[in-house]
């Protein structure tokens, strides 16, 4: 369940980046997660709220984008998608490949509730 470690790392992130900014509240927070990383979205999702409790992103929502994992055949040089084809290149049916995504974590997007008030 390293999921909740995670939480508990991009909610500090995001709420130091909060107070720096002078945020009060956040709407949700996109994040973007490889298809073949070792971090199941589901938990993501279900642990969030938990996560959550008394911190700046109580309320907030979590919205996960998947990257799908692409690869480099070293054989035909095709760019192909890993899970979809099986780990085989679709081309050649190399097995020799370069992973390109996939197994990333980023914190694309953090969305406020109040606009900023500009001066």
């Amino acid at each position: 369940m390293h999921e909740v470690t995670i939480l508990v790392e991009l909610i500090k992130m995001v709420e130091d980046a909060a107070v720096e900014n002078k945020i009060k509240k956040i709407d949700t927070i996109v994040v973007q997660i490889g298809e073949m990383s070792s971090i199941v979205p589901r938990y993501m999702m279900e642990y969030f709220p938990n996560a959550a409790y008394k911190t700046l992103l109580e309320n907030s929502k979590l919205k996960i984008e998947i990257i799908k994992a692409n690869a480099l055949c070293h054989h035909c040089n095709k760019v192909f998608k890993i899970v979809k084809n099986k780990g085989k290149c679709p081309i050649c049916q190399g097995q020799d490949w370069e992973m390109l995504s996939g197994m990333e974590f980023i914190l694309k997007e953090i969305i406020i509730r109040e606009p900023l008030a500009i001066k």
